[in-house]
């Protein structure tokens, strides 16, 4: 027998044979049991899905010889001619070949004439939508009072184009796109029924790359076991048709996940010299990216990434964030974007390729907006408890401050572009081994600021015995630590600040803005000036007298005062000398401060 393509070999020749259009067919089915037969249905939907051949069984179920029935018998003279295209009571009209208001007289003259040998005249009209206004005027009100005999089903793909008056006059039925199941399941018993072999990998592609539409499926399905010789897999279609493919996706991102730009670039240059185009690969690797965000999201069902999840890199999923994968995502989407006009497509794929080498780095403006306003708040605190204008107040209320005050502005706000600057990656002195983490990068730092503002100011009175000594007599030994005891109280204010820089830089900063160090014997007193930073304080005491015991070779005993009236050469901000608060962010980030 002469070959027949699969989309015509099997199309539905009953309403059970249809795929994926359930409501459509119970309802027309209903419909033809019961004896309500409209005088015009209207069938709109995407292409491929079913429509004209719908229109077929509908019109078979009306004429078949033991009908009307909702399940013709396909072997009646009537079913067989309407199936051959023969029946001269079932007339197909081409609506885009059929546009003028001729053709529509035509059909008004035709339908004042019964059927020859059939039930019902039926007129089956493709893409209506073409016809033009006078053509769908002209045939209002034929279809509005058509004799008992005449059905009249439309079909079209742009149903927005069909006049309201048209739609009106016509029962309406939405033929909806096939889900990717259901498609891969019809592919499937096409193989089997064909003797060909099929990995379902290979199907689920086919099925995806079907968008949905049974007719571009089956096409796709001809060509691909054209050249697959009796067993279909995922390698044949990927190399036969120029795909990336998930195996050669994966090394090149995981170099990027790892900041290896030159590994990366190398890649891809042996990824296009296998002969894959530049806009294919960005399709590729768009994809992969769009089915990492569903894998990082928990998505794992292999009909929607079309693929097994075992097969993505478990690095990459480990080393980006969804943050950053969406980032990643962006880039692939917008190069596509670029490539239609660019001088050189391969130029603005290797740039992109370039770029997602430092997607590691990337934060997002709301994991920067987090920082920023949890360093609002420390500059509040410490503004509240000295009375200062507040570093960050609009231009308006800094009218009146003193020069000092407008210094220190300007030094917070080029703070917090370098901070910003060291967020996003862009500081080359960055160290490595203070790059933010996969999660919050700023957690830490948050955790820190809620403890210390949940938590009220507590008395300092505290005494010696709450805070046991580090060694059982009362004397430390001098053998016990050969750095020599500190010059001054200012030089061991410097010592204890710089020990405390090391590991908590919140202690650190508070011990910075102390003053009014002295010593009386065995006890050591200071005072700061915010609540917050006594609280800080405190809730490091036990390390605070540990290290100055060590440091004094001598145990002691601690008082840490709140003054709010901060002696005034504090509050001096010489040229060049760096405000208090805003050495503390200084501190708390790690970074330096940019001079105007």
């Amino acid at each position: 027998m002469e070959y027949e393509v699969t989309a015509t070999r099997r199309r539905p020749q009953r309403f059970e044979d249809m795929v994926g259009q359930d409501f459509v067919v119970a309802t027309l089915q209903k419909s033809v049991s019961s004896g309500k037969i409209a005088h015009a249905y209207l069938f709109s939907g995407p292409r491929g899905c079913g429509k004209t051949s719908a229109a077929r069984i509908l019109a078979k179920a009306l004429n078949c010889e033991q009908g009307p029935t909702q399940t013709p018998c396909g072997h009646c003279t009537a079913c067989t001619e309407i199936t051959r295209g023969a029946s001269l009571d079932v007339i197909e009209i081409d609506g885009a070949s059929n546009t003028s208001v001729n053709d529509v007289r035509q059909i008004k003259d035709e339908v004042q004439f019964p059927p020859n040998s059939l039930r019902y005249k039926v007129y089956i009209i493709d893409e209506v939508h073409m016809l033009s206004t006078s053509a769908f005027n002209a045939l209002l009100k034929t279809i509005e009072e058509p004799p008992p005999y005449v059905v009249f089903i439309f079909a079209t793909t742009e149903i927005h184009k069909v006049p309201a008056t048209i739609k009106s006059r016509c029962q309406q039925f939405n033929f909806r796109l096939v889900p990717v199941e259901l498609l891969k399941k019809v592919l499937a018993e096409t193989a089997e029924e064909t003797g060909i072999q099929a990995e379902d990998e290979a199907l689920y592609w086919i099925a995806r790359q079907g968008n949905g539409s049974v007719r571009d499926s089956y096409t796709l399905f001809d060509q691909v076991a054209a050249f697959s010789d009796g067993s279909i897999t995922y390698e044949k279609i990927r190399d036969k048709l120029g795909l990336t493919g998930i195996d050669r996706i994966n090394p090149l991102i995981e170099a990027c996940a790892d900041k290896d730009p030159e590994k990366a670039l190398a890649q891809l240059d042996e990824i296009l010299g296998t002969g894959v185009s530049v806009e294919q690969f960005t399709i590729d690797t768009a994809e992969y990216f769009r089915n990492l965000l569903l894998v990082k999201s928990g998505i794992t069902k292999e009909s929607l990434l079309g693929q097994n999840v075992q097969r993505f890199s478990a690095r990459v999923l480990q080393s980006w964030t969804p943050v950053q994968i969406e980032r990643a995502l962006a880039i692939m989407l917008q190069l596509f974007r670029d490539i239609r006009y660019s001088l050189d497509s391969r130029y603005e794929l290797e740039l992109a390729v370039s770029r997602l080498s430092w997607i590691s780095d990337y934060v997002s403006s709301a994991e920067m907006k987090s920082a920023i306003i949890q360093a609002r708040k420390l500059l509040e605190n410490d503004a509240g408890g000295t009375g200062d204008t507040h570093p960050f107040a609009d231009a308006d209320h800094s009218a009146g401050n003193t020069e000092s005050s407008e210094g220190n502005q300007g030094m917070i706000r080029d703070t917090s572009i370098h901070m910003e600057e060291q967020s996003s990656g862009v500081t080359p002195e960055k160290e490595e081994n203070e790059a933010p983490s996969a999660g919050d990068p700023f957690a830490e730092l948050k955790q820190r600021f809620a403890a210390g503002t949940q938590k009220e100011p507590v008395s300092s009175e505290k005494t010696e015995e709450e805070y046991p000594a580090p060694h059982d007599s009362g004397e430390i030994s001098p053998a016990a630590d050969d750095e020599p005891a500190p010059e001054s109280l200012e030089d061991l204010q410097e010592k204890i600040v710089s020990f405390f820089q090391e590991t908590k830089n919140v202690v650190a900063a508070g011990l910075t803005q102390s003053f009014n160090w002295r010593r009386e014997g065995g006890t050591l007193s200071f005072s700061v000036d915010t609540p917050f930073v006594l609280n800080q304080l405190e809730n490091e005491r036990r390390e605070i007298v540990q290290e100055l015991s060590r440091l004094l070779k001598n145990q002691i005993t601690l008082e840490i005062k709140l003054d709010t009236e901060k002696p005034a050469e504090k509050e001096e901000n010489p040229q060049g000398e760096i405000p208090l608060h805003v050495e503390m962010v200084r501190q708390m980030f790690r970074g330096s401060v940019i001079p105007q």
